[in-house]
């Protein structure tokens, strides 16, 4: 399932839960929000997000520490945990994810066209981190990562011991 009816599931698995949800996005510039607002009822859940397209955003608003951004910049898997970590409690939320990468048209100091990173943070766990290396247009990058962040949410929370209300 994509777009607003993986969202649509996804926010159902939280809304069981009782957890609210928060984004950090770059590559996906907002995308991930929009898809979970499409969903009719999504403001008992989505709290809210950040884009945070410029690295030093991602420290300012996200509170991704700046010697982790200057030690692997902002396409890392370690950028991707810690903004998801940072997207819940910046927000007030129980869970964080994260999107960072590069989607085009051109490479990015280093890192070619397709190299994503998405990140989730749940409760009681340490933020997990997916690695994706994406083929298509720049448009089709962006699409698939909103696929692969919200799959990679829906399987931390199958994963969680959170009772379900």
């Amino acid at each position: 399932m994509t777009g607003v009816g993986a969202a649509a599931d996804v926010l159902a698995a939280l809304r069981r839960r009782g957890l609210t949800l928060a984004t950090a996005e770059s590559l996906t510039g907002g995308l991930v929000g929009a898809a979970l607002t499409a969903v009719a009822g999504s403001s008992d859940v989505y709290r809210g997000g950040i884009v945070c397209y410029a690295t030093d955003l991602k420290a300012s608003l996200v509170g991704v520490p700046a010697d982790l951004l200057a030690e692997h910049g902002p396409v890392a898997p370690e950028t991707a945990a810690a903004l998801a970590a940072g997207a819940a409690r910046v927000c007030c939320a129980d869970v964080g994810i994260a999107t960072t990468g590069v989607a085009g048209p051109s490479p990015q100091d280093g890192h070619p066209v397709g190299e994503v990173y998405v990140g989730v943070a749940v409760p009681g766990a340490a933020p997990q981190v997916r690695p994706l290396r994406l083929a298509g247009d720049r448009d089709e990058i962006r699409r698939q990562t909103v696929d692969a962040v919200l799959t990679l949410l829906h399987e931390a929370l199958d994963a969680l011991a959170v009772p379900l209300s």
